[in-house]
This record gives structure tokens, C-alpha cells and sequence, in this order.
């Protein structure tokens, strides 16, 4: 046992595990895949302030550009999606129509290229990312073709609230459980794409996740997962629980086998450790039911999750914009779609 633990301890430092990297924030990502097409992706937001969250509900048809410049792309949405801002200046997580899920989680090695606002390379704000891949793209095998052949430059900005850049890597997943994580490294993107890529978390890169990942098929159940709150951790728990937990269709068993995965590597509300800048508290969980197209959102200060049908909703090109506030941790329990009221959509953050 002893050996073990010293053999999983050099893993973990090989990763950069133990590096000391400031200012970055916590999520965790994984996907559950049950029988007959039960696909469901869970996320967990972990950040040290209020981002202020909101529930937004976008039709089809709308049309959006960039936001950095001149030379920002611009485009029609191909489909609708209900999405959790920050801040309301940005697509955090979200699914839409045809149950792709995108999310952005805090990558602190992330370096994005250089963009000139006057050239001829098309441009997105970073804000607009995830929201990007949800307007324009059904299933991740289309996002990840595209997005080689046609790529957009990502374009990051300051943090809300903070002098430093926001640095993010980007999570897809959809309906048939296909997987993708998409992340800048030295100014290039990196694409990984296989549908084995059920968990992501934080730093490190995902190359050196992938280090980790394949070591947790050695572990001898579940005697030596680590229980902190750091990001490697978290993804060797994500990792054996998300294999360990019933796998089932019945939705009812799906969804509390996932709620469950995602909880175990929550942060508890209100914990800050000083010196570990990748362990912050949960303020938000969500888990996507891409088979039933079901959205389903968590506060720690609720005690019971709400949940939007995306079934239910019109996503018609000339349906309206719709938000659910969720920012003060309001009260809500069980379906809520009777909840969203028309709204104003927000402007995307942009340079």
C-alpha cells in the first residue's frame, strides 16, 4: 500500500500537481454514460467571488458578432440553448437543442495567440466561446472538424473584478457521449477528441490529466483516492466514481448517481484555503440530461435542484429571449420553465 501511495504521489508531481500557480479557480466536468443512450454531463463552479449567475434562454436566429473588433466573426444561430452566464458577460455552461453541452472551465497555462482587430483572422471574444459551439454545432464531430478547418481566434480580456486575463480551456460533449476538450497552449490550439474524455478539471493541461487518467485504472478500488479539494484530485475521484456509480437508464437512478459524482467534488460553501489558488467553493453545480434534453441547475444554498425542459420551450427564430435570475441564490425547486420571464439579452464582454 505504502508503494502505491508513493507511486500515485510522483504521478500527481509529474502533472505539475503540487506547482503553485496564483490566481486560478476550480470547476470539475464529467460526462455519465448509462445504457441505451443515457448520456448526462455534470459541471461544478468553483470560484473564490460571486459571479452573479443567471439562467438564460436563447431562440434560434440570433445574430451575434464577435465583439473584438473589426475583423470579429459573425454568424446566425443554428440552434437554441439555455445556458448560466457570469456576470452576465459571459457563457459559462449550457446545452442546446440537439443536447450538445459546452463548458468553460479556469486553465491558468492557457496562452491565447496574438490578434490583430484590423486583420483578416476572424476573432470571438472568450466570453462568447462556449456559446459559440452551442449556437453553431449539433454533435462534437462536426465542432472539432469545423473548428480546425475553419478556426476563430479566441480573444481573452480581464477577469471581472481583476487586472489579470481570464484563461479558460473549453469542454463539449453530446447526445451519442462523444467528448472533446479544446485548449490554447503556447498560442496553438489543442484539440483532444475521443469519447473516453469523461472528466476534466483544472491545471494541468489536459495531456498531463491524461497521465493521471490511465493511472487510475490501477488503483485497488477506492482505497487510496485522494480526498482534497485540488484539482488532480478531484479528477481521480470524478474519474472512479463516474465508472463506479450505477450505471442505469432509468433516469431517476441516472441523475442521483451523477448529482452524487459531481457533489463528491464539490468544494464546501465557504471554504478558501490560502496557498491553494485551485481550491475555491462550489458556488453552482449543473447536470445536462442530454437523452430527454433536460437542464438541470443546483445552488448550495437550495436545498432542492430546478431544472429547465428544453422540450418545452420555443426556440423559434422569432421566440424571444428569456432569463431565469438566479444571482441571489433564489429559491427555486423542480421544473421552473413557468419561471422565465422575457429579457434583454446581455452583452458579451469584448476588448
Amino acid at each position: 500500500m505504502k508503494r502505491i501511495h508513493k507511486t500515485v504521489a510522483t504521478i500527481l508531481m509529474c502533472c505539475g500537481a503540487f506547482v503553485m500557480i496564483p490566481k486560478a479557480e476550480a470547476c470539475t466536468r464529467v460526462v455519465y454514460k448509462g445504457p441505451n443512450n443515457t448520456i448526462l454531463t455534470a459541471r461544478s463552479m468553483d470560484w473564490k467571488e460571486e459571479i452573479m449567475p443567471n439562467i438564460w434562454v436563447f431562440p434560434r436566429g440570433i445574430e451575434r458578432q464577435g465583439e473584438v473588433g473589426k475583423a470579429s466573426a459573425k454568424w446566425k444561430a443554428k440552434y437554441g440553448s439555455v445556458v448560466t452566464s457570469a456576470f452576465d458577460l459571459a457563457t459559462t455552461d449550457g446545452m442546446n437543442e440537439k443536447g450538445l453541452v459546452s463548458n468553460i472551465l479556469w486553465l491558468v497555462e492557457s496562452q491565447y495567440p496574438e490578434y490583430n482587430p484590423q486583420g483578416k483572422d476572424k476573432g470571438i471574444s472568450l466570453a462568447m466561446w462556449a456559446q459559440y459551439v452551442l449556437d453553431n454545432y449539433a454533435t462534437v464531430e462536426e465542432a472539432v472538424v469545423d473548428l480546425q478547418k475553419n478556426p476563430v481566434v479566441v480573444v481573452t480580456a480581464n477577469t471581472p473584478g481583476r487586472t489579470s486575463l481570464a484563461t479558460v480551456h473549453l469542454t463539449i460533449s453530446d447526445a451519442k457521449g462523444d467528448s472533446a476538450v479544446f485548449e490554447y497552449i503556447d498560442g496553438k490550439l489543442k484539440v483532444y477528441h475521443d469519447a473516453s474524455y469523461t472528466v476534466v478539471t483544472n491545471s494541468p493541461t489536459f495531456d498531463k490529466q491524461l497521465a493521471i487518467n490511465d493511472y487510475i485504472s490501477y488503483l485497488p478500488g477506492n482505497k487510496v483516492l485522494p480526498g482534497t479539494g485540488r484539482s488532480e484530485d478531484r479528477f481521480a475521484r470524478a474519474k472512479y466514481y463516474a465508472t463506479a456509480v450505477t450505471q442505469s437508464d432509468d433516469i431517476k437512478v441516472a441523475l442521483g448517481a451523477t448529482f452524487s459524482v459531481i457533489r463528491n467534488c464539490s468544494v464546501p460553501y465557504g471554504v478558501h484555503i490560502d496557498g491553494e489558488p485551485n481550491l475555491s467553493s462550489t458556488k453552482w453545480r449543473t447536470v445536462s440530461d442530454q437523452k430527454n434534453l433536460v437542464y438541470y441547475y443546483e445552488d448550495p444554498l437550495s436545498l432542492t435542484p430546478m431544472w429547465i425542459d428544453l422540450k418545452a420551450i420555443d426556440f423559434s427564430e422569432k421566440a424571444s429571449v428569456k432569463k431565469l435570475d438566479v444571482s441571489k441564490s433564489q429559491q427555486y425547486a423542480g421544473l421552473s420553465n413557468d419561471k422565465l420571464v422575457e429579457a434583454k439579452a446581455f452583452k458579451f464582454l469584448g476588448i
